[in-house]
């Protein structure tokens, strides 16, 4: 109930008032009053012509001119009744007092003489009198008001969308100026250093010495070297590129400018070149100092890519722009660019180039003892168990970025507090853990008696296949408790290592189908629970096939494009019969893997009963007491073909089952 009154709540119309109800409302009256003219009282506009003949009739009392242009009539006020007895809708709203009909004259002169012939012909006297006189201060404020609102109005308009799209000055005049932050390095809340920056050792060394180029410059000078002109971090998204960046600007005693690149795209054409120019403009002022782009891909695709599917080239005008700033006629002397982005095989070639960006660091996933010094960062502001092993934690977190970690800290700090500890152990790390890679466990979702013993056969294969393979990961739990979209998951700990041997990729892809190889021994059917382990071990022996050249029918060849430049969503650079063979050779491994995981089960199904009724019994299995069921673990490794791949294989942690 109370969330529906939430609902009902945020849908209603805000009625109290401010300064817009305000101008609403005088805005309505004055249209109101400028729209529907005439008003009962008010007199009525008319003509020589009609004038003339009510004089003729004896209805009109006195004429008055007023300024020389405007007769002022008045009419008896028997006339007024009979006018308005009349069947015309015209007459029926004259005033009683003051003049009834106005009307404009062309000059005094010629209208005296009509005057003085209408009045011989009337059976009455007419008056006429002359009279001049200002406009009273509510008839000038009546004529200036509507002036006097659209002039508001338009100044109220324009502050409002300098404030929302234009530059740093609030109004649309600056709306071609760079939106850059001025680092502040005097405060000591917002100043990072390298000390804040754990990992990263080879990264903090290259843009160490860009620092230092800033710092002494003389000495690189009297050499004759050149300060680069640019650095591009490259990396995975939340590696720490940006706050690598940051301790660029706490580091250097030189000023910072931070930007986004999202921030020159603007929807008017011409803004986002305008803003670079703005940019280094103010850069040069500020030299020597450091420009950070974050984000560069925004505005630094590669041109002429997709060049049918978008007409707009101000993103091109922008990176132009650029191009031409960094390395063109103007002399930027003492600016260095800092860029950011995880996309770099989209970029730019002309943006890659040396003279523009002369560097590119990489920024990569931590390793182990990197992974140790970030959690001795964000583990500062915990209050921790005494015997929290942080090296433990490390090797839990195979694959996790900076950003990852920090999350697994916040995330075990919250679980911690919700329990009511007075420390965060253990247990609370690892319970972050799995709820960040698996979910949250979801006890009360409904599952039958026959779809739960399913999953721990299914589960129970996987682990048993991966425990008795010396080339598989080593696991690490296995549960049955739903999470997330999965009904249920085993936990593996990867080695961690940069290249992998085929028979390391066969025994990894025998466990992942394991799983569904213990429902066909067990069941004698197969379900849709194993749509991830299908998906994940059709795409990996693809590689082996296409990229690594791990097939003898189809050979020592590679298809993989490092670059991302060429077009491989339209085309594929091998032929048909290729295709037909890659696909052969593909179905030919899936199926020897799927062999192995049968002959492994077959061979120790006494083991894989015991171990899935134990998880249908505590829901939960752990290595303990997997390796009471089918003793140590063989862990000699034997490599029978080596593969260097271009890239460092990110390791599984985890294998959840969809089901």
């Amino acid at each position: 109930m109370a969330k529906k009154k939430r609902t009902k709540k945020s849908n209603m119309i805000d009625l109290r008032p401010n300064m817009m109800w305000f101008w609403t409302v005088v805005f309505i009256a004055i249209m109101g009053f400028a729209t529907f003219g005439q008003r009962p009282g008010t007199p009525l506009e008319s003509d020589w012509s009609e004038v003339d003949r009510l004089i003729e009739q004896g209805m009109v009392k006195k004429i008055e001119i007023v300024n020389r242009d405007m007769a002022q009539v008045y009419l008896y006020p028997a006339a007024i009744e009979q006018l308005a007895k009349q069947n015309e809708s015209r007459y029926s709203s004259l005033p009683e007092q003051g003049y009834q009909l106005e009307f404009q004259i062309g000059s005094v002169e010629t209208f005296r003489k009509d005057f003085d012939s209408a009045v011989a012909l009337s059976p009455t006297d007419v008056a006429l009198s002359y009279d001049n006189h200002r406009q009273g201060w509510v008839d000038m404020l009546l004529n200036w008001l509507p002036w006097i609102f659209f002039i508001v109005f338009w100044i109220f308009i324009m502050r409002g969308f300098g404030r929302s799209g234009g530059g740093g000055g609030g109004n649309i005049m600056s709306v071609g100026k760079a939106r850059a932050q001025e680092f502040d390095q005097e405060d000591p809340n917002r100043k990072v250093t390298f000390q804040d920056v754990a990992g990263l050792e080879e990264a903090k060394v290259e843009i160490m010495e860009i620092v230092d180029f800033l710092k002494n410059a003389g000495k690189y000078k009297e050499l004759g070297a050149k300060i680069p002109k640019g650095a591009l971090l490259v990396g995975p998204p939340g590696t720490g590129k940006t706050l690598l960046a940051k301790a660029v600007a706490g580091e250097a005693n030189v000023p910072f400018l931070s930007i986004s690149g999202s921030d020159f795209v603007e929807m008017f054409v011409g803004v986002g070149a305008s803003r670079v120019r703005d940019l280094f403009e103010q850069a040069k002022h500020k030299a020597p100092c450091i420009v950070f782009i974050d984000e560069i891909d925004a505005i630094g695709r590669a041109r002429g890519r997709n060049a049918g599917f978008s007409g707009n080239d101000e993103r091109e005008n922008t990176l132009n722009q650029l191009l031409t700033e960094m390395d063109g006629f103007q002399t930027n002397a003492g600016v260095i660019v800092l860029a950011a982005t995880n996309r770099a095989d989209i970029l730019d070639k002309a943006l890659m180039r040396a003279g523009r960006f002369d560097r590119q660091i990489e920024v990569g996933l931590p390793e182990i003892h990197e992974r140790k010094e970030i959690f001795n960062v964000h583990l500062r502001k915990l209050k921790l168990d005494p015997d929290l092993d942080r090296d433990f934690l490390a090797k839990q977190t195979p694959g996790f970025s900076g950003a990852d970690i920090a999350n697994v800290c916040n995330e075990a700090a919250l679980i911690a507090a919700r329990h009511n500890k007075k420390f965060v152990s253990k247990e609370d790390f690892l319970a972050a853990i799995d709820r960040i890679i698996g979910g949250l466990e979801r006890k009360n979702k409904v599952i039958s008696a026959s779809e739960k013993k399913t999953i721990a056969y299914h589960e129970a294969g996987h682990a048993t296949v991966s425990w008795l393979l010396k080339h598989a990961n080593p696991l690490i739990k296995v549960t049955i408790i739903p999470r997330g979209r999965a009904l249920g998951a085993a936990w593996y700990l990867p080695e961690e290592r940069q290249i992998t041997t085929k028979a390391q990729l066969m025994d990894e892809i025998a466990a992942t189908l394991a799983g569904r190889v213990s429902e066909q021994i067990f069941f004698g059917h197969i379900s849709t629970g194993a749509l991830n382990d299908l998906e994940r071990v059709t795409k990996q022996v693809y590689a082996m096939v296409a990229y690594y050249g791990m097939s003898d029918k189809v050979g020592t060849l590679s298809y993989y494009d490092s670059t991302g430049q060429s077009d491989m969503a339209f085309t594929k650079p091998y032929s048909e019969r290729t295709a037909q063979q890659i696909d052969d050779e593909v179905k030919a491994i899936i199926s020897e893997a799927y062999a192995m995981a049968e002959k492994t089960i077959t061979e120790h199904r006494e083991g894989l009963i015991r171990l899935a009724e134990l998880l249908l019994e505590r829901e939960v299995v752990f290595t303990e007491d997997v390796e009471q069921i089918f003793g140590k673990r063989d862990t000699e490794t034997t490599v029978t073909q080596t593969t260097e791949s271009s890239e460092p294989q990110q390791p599984e942690t985890t294998t959840t089952e969809e089901k």
